[in-house]
């Protein structure tokens, strides 16, 4: 984004104390209070506290393996609130994680990024789904932290999808950058930059960039304990599909700020490391966040992979 175009006003009526409420992470989105209020809470203690889960059982099962989402980087199970319905509707038993280190999950001792999380999410889903192997759909830093569970643990996961993921190693060509907000006293002018990290990184269309979806962000962003995470700029998820035995699809918004111009790239190096390659879906017009920004473009590449 250029300098001309930087966000001045709020997409939303102002209100002094609602604001400020926002900008500390205490207002949240319709949607995630609606998905919020049916879902079963779990929590899985390990030595650091708990790592929290939200499950949805189908009115109807379709009889696949449980389906496991992980979330993308300074967010929670809230990034994947626009797919909790679709996967309902179609008999999928959705388990949405908030990795160690965000949401309402806490940090294990000694943990600082994604290999670190590895033991403790093994662990996670081997208590909770002993007897069989799950589904796993992991987005942006969740889809390479699914990789790298995958390839550690392979009889843990039967089927692996990542979405938008990072760890290719091409990440130098980022055009975007973000502004930070935790040093601003003025909770509007955080809300601002919050827009404006938004429309850099998450969403292509800008227009999206609605109260609700603000105040989800936020939410996500004031609850990461993780800040010193680095490996996604590696090659990391590459080198792991190597290892991962199990088949393995991704799908990318066409304009995903990550890999402006190297999608095809980034499916070569998929396509020449992962054993069981799936291929690569791209959903057009959308951006990084692609299952929250076209949502019925996303499912309806996603639904036919989980039902293969």
């Amino acid at each position: 984004m250029s300098d001309d175009v930087e966000v001045q006003v709020l997409p939303w009526a102002a209100d002094a104390a609602e604001d400020a409420a926002m900008a500390a992470g205490q207002v949240q989105s319709s949607e995630v209070l609606y998905w919020q209020a049916r879902a079963q809470r779990v929590a899985h203690a390990h030595a650091g506290g708990s790592t929290v889960l939200h499950h949805w059982a189908p009115a109807q099962s379709n009889g696949l393996a449980p389906l496991v989402l992980f979330h993308g980087g300074s967010g929670s199970w809230t990034h994947w609130v626009r797919s909790i319905g679709p996967l309902l509707e179609a008999g999928n038993d959705v388990w949405a994680i908030d990795l160690p280190g965000f949401g309402a999950s806490d940090v294990p001792p000694g943990v600082v990024d994604a290999d670190g999380m590895l033991p403790t999410l093994a662990d996670v889903l081997q208590t909770l789904f002993p007897l069989q192997a799950v589904r796993l759909v992991g987005f942006s830093f969740g889809g390479m932290t699914a990789g790298m569970l995958t390839a550690a643990y392979p009889h843990l996961v039967q089927q692996l999808v990542v979405v938008g993921a990072p760890g290719i190693g091409l990440t130098s060509k980022h055009p975007f950058r973000l502004k930070g907000w935790r040093h601003l006293a003025d909770p509007r002018e955080q809300l601002r930059n919050h827009v404006f990290n938004l429309g850099e990184l998450m969403l292509h269309d800008r227009t999206l960039i609605d109260r609700n979806t603000v105040a989800l962000h936020v939410a996500n962003v004031q609850r990461d304990q993780l800040p010193r995470r680095r490996i996604s700029s590696t090659d990391v998820l590459v080198r792991a599909l190597a290892q991962v035995e199990c088949p393995v699809a991704a799908i990318y918004g066409a304009c995903d700020a990550l890999y402006p111009g190297t999608l095809d790239e980034v499916e070569r190096l998929m396509a020449t490391h992962a054993r069981d390659w799936q291929g690569m879906q791209r959903i057009a017009g959308a951006g990084h966040w692609v299952q929250y920004e076209a949502p019925e473009a996303f499912h309806a590449a996603l639904l036919p992979l989980l039902a293969a």
